[in-house]
């Protein structure tokens, strides 16, 4: 599944009122494909779900483990320097499952707003405004 693509410009309406490419002349688009993104969008938020699940699990798994390298001095040192990075690497999990869920969000709002877009450019081209497009065109 392709989210965008660069492709070769057949014809668009900017292009034929700008008078040239809608890219700078190399004849190359963006194309957003937005029903991909909104499709795509959901595994982001799966993924966080079972990257949370999973960190809970290892973390239940960790601690029922309690301290098993012992109380010797060895022990001792390992048990000092483990602590501090298990405790690093479940922070950096946690926002990575954040991260993951916000892209979810993201990936939504960026395909809302290139089809809100596109109908506000649609109706610079139209005589009668674009159909369903919000904003009145004021500049505000």
């Amino acid at each position: 599944m392709r989210l965008c693509e660069i492709g070769k410009a057949k014809s668009s309406v900017g292009e034929a009122a700008m008078g040239g490419s809608p890219s700078g002349g190399d004849g190359k688009i963006l194309d957003i494909k937005t029903a991909d993104l909104k499709s795509a969008a959901p595994t982001f938020s799966e993924q966080s779900g079972k990257l949370r699940e999973a960190l809970a699990e290892l973390a239940d798994t960790l601690d029922g483990l309690g301290e098993p390298w012992g109380a010797d001095e060895q022990g001792k040192a390992f048990g000092a320097s483990y602590k501090p990075a298990r405790d690093k690497v479940e922070r950096a999990a946690r926002i990575f499952v954040t991260g993951l869920a916000s892209i979810h969000e993201a990936m939504v709002d960026m395909s809302d707003g290139h089809i809100e877009n596109d109908k506000l450019v649609a109706a610079m081209f139209s005589k009668n405004g674009a159909k369903g497009a919000k904003g009145g065109g004021s500049g505000k």
